[in-house]
């Protein structure tokens, strides 16, 4: 299914047009002129068509399969030309982009989506019930107790007698995710193929565990993570260390990343994000679109709104919140409003966005950081993507897709249990742990360049 919208986000994006040149460079153009004439030729054979006049007597005689014959070739044309493309590489010239282009072979593909189901909405939604074929994965389950009171669930995959020196991923899930999420399974079956040991971070009230507090969690607050990565490096102090998040388990992480600054940097290699409203105010305009939009945007909720409901004996008493009320939200703006906000003590739902944004802080993170989006992902439109921000970040560089959708990233014509976002990271996660060294030299080649700029600026405002 594809909209005249998602079709107008992309073209009227500045990267658009010089994305289309790059692929002129490559000569893509005329490979596709190649393919699209061999196999319009192919078909047209195989029909016993080998002349105008007998094409001209298919629209004659044969008027429903001239008819389906043109829209096949439009569709294949369209699809070649508008969803088939190389990703977009947003990062300085740097050691880590020249890293990133010499590990991750994956950047030098065409992501090929699947024909029929390359729209983003539903990439989004069946990427999920695919990914649902995996089974449940058997964890080693921790309850890390928080300073405050409350409580987070560690689920490690490991083996007894581990090297102490095993490297070591931590994973946030999304939204209303946990570690048994299609799409945190899918990401922890490659670490485990790239021979790393794994622990997925759910924050409290998920993954089966019960709310202690009357907190939760939310996308601008980050302690409890800083509380679980230094309980981790307690225990395995000499395994380097990376973290990943997915959506909003991005936000917490990129938020850590903003906020401690050269703290993380102590603890973490690098680190990696998926789908990730970067911009909140862009994401949150755009999942309040209708029709479809809408839609994603009101089950989000729901599911919100159940999960405070199966809390409701923990959230009920003298808080500034109205429970009631907020079981009653039927959008994500909504509910942060009426919840989110007042829980974590912001002003109101704008300063907890302002708050929880990303796309203006890449200056202030120190830790090799990939991330990777989709231009259509109706969480997060091309527009609130910092592009050109990452072209100038020290430490950050995003992947873009023309497509993709919202953790969705399905691609061939049957997709199996590994999509292109799984590729990508597991080539990543071995890159990384295969080239340690390696990532101290890109590491300090980035801190070198943020001084520089940090000392320019400076000269520039006395």
């Amino acid at each position: 299914m594809f909209t005249v919208e998602s079709c107008a986000v992309l073209k009227s994006c500045a990267w658009y047009t010089a994305w289309n040149q790059d692929l002129v460079h490559i000569n893509a153009l005329e490979e596709f002129r190649q393919v699209e004439q061999a196999t319009a030729i192919g078909h047209f054979r195989a029909l016993g068509i080998n002349s105008t006049m007998e094409w001209q007597s298919i629209f004659t005689e044969s008027p429903r399969m001239a008819l389906g014959l043109s829209i096949g070739a439009g569709f294949l044309i369209y699809y070649l030309v508008e969803a088939v493309k190389r990703p977009l590489l947003a990062c300085r010239k740097s050691a880590w982009r020249d890293f990133l282009g010499a590990n991750l072979s994956i950047l030098q593909e065409r992501y090929w989506p699947t024909p029929w189901c390359f729209e983003s909405r539903c990439q989004t939604i069946l990427a999920s019930v695919l990914r649902s074929r995996l089974p449940d994965i058997t964890y080693r389950r921790e309850l890390l107790q928080l300073k405050d009171g409350g409580q987070v669930c560690l689920d490690w995959l490991d083996k007894a007698g581990d090297d102490a020196k095993k490297p070591l991923i931590i994973i946030l899930p999304g939204l209303t995710g946990s570690s048994q999420s299609e799409y945190v399974k899918s990401f922890v079956l490659m670490v485990q193929k790239a021979g790393a040991r794994c622990v997925v971070f759910n924050n409290r009230g998920r993954g089966g565990v019960e709310l202690k507090t009357a907190r939760t969690y939310c996308a601008a607050n980050s302690d409890d993570l800083e509380e679980a990565i230094l309980h981790i490096r307690s225990k395995y102090s000499e395994a380097p260390l990376m973290a990943t998040g997915i959506s909003l388990g991005g936000m917490i992480l990129g938020n850590y990343l903003a906020t401690r600054g050269d703290k993380a940097a102590e603890h973490l290699v690098a680190a990696m994000v998926l789908s990730i409203p970067w911009n909140v105010f862009v994401g949150t305009e755009s999942l309040e679109k209708p029709l479809w939009n809408l839609l994603l945007n009101r089950h989000l909720a729901h599911c919100l709104v159940d999960s405070i409901r199966s809390m409701r004996k923990q959230l009920e008493g003298n808080y500034n919140w109205d429970l009631d009320h907020v079981l009653q939200s039927k959008t994500i703006r909504e509910f942060d409003s009426r919840f989110t906000a007042v829980q974590f003590g912001f002003r109101d739902v704008e300063e907890y966005y302002r708050t929880a944004c990303l796309h203006d802080k890449l200056d202030n993170i120190k830790v090799p950081l990939l991330c990777l989006s989709a231009a259509d992902d109706p969480f997060q439109p091309m527009e609130g993507i910092p592009v050109e921000a990452a072209n100038k970040s020290s430490h950050v560089a995003i992947v873009v897709t023309a497509r993709g959708g919202h953790i969705g990233f399905m691609e061939g014509m049957f997709p199996t249990n590994t999509y292109y976002s799984d590729r990508l990271y597991g080539q990543l996660v071995k890159g990384i742990f295969s080239n340690l060294e390696a990532m101290k030299k890109i590491k300090k080649e980035a801190d070198d360049h943020a001084r520089q700029c940090n000392s320019e600026a400076i000269g520039a405002e006395s």
